[in-house]
């Protein structure tokens, strides 16, 4: 199975569309009843962002997740990927967070 393998192409593929899947999930949650593209206009004009940080902030808990269980699992090399994504991904949240 393509999740045994301990890869670093995969951890930053899995890094990248794992909190794609948590914003979907947090859209579901939230804003159930919008659009995504009803979701993302009121997330990006609302004034200071709050839902757009927050939502990007709760997608990542699912990288956390992928990390501890690729770590647990001695799978270093696809963790290495999945910390490098969320690292940038955590740049890009504290950005939009300091300076918008």
């Amino acid at each position: 199975m393509i999740f045994k393998k301990d890869n670093l192409i995969l951890g930053l593929i899995l890094g990248t569309f794992a909190p794609i899947l948590g914003l979907l999930l947090f859209k579901e949650y939230k804003f159930s009843i919008f659009s995504i593209k009803e979701m993302f206009q009121f997330m990006l004009l609302e004034p200071g962002y709050r839902t757009l940080s927050v939502g990007l902030s709760l997608s990542l808990l699912l990288n956390a997740a992928l990390f501890t269980a690729y770590i647990n699992t001695n799978r270093d090399n696809t963790a290495k990927g999945i910390f490098i994504t969320t690292l940038i991904y955590g740049l890009c949240i504290l950005s939009i967070k300091t300076f918008f």
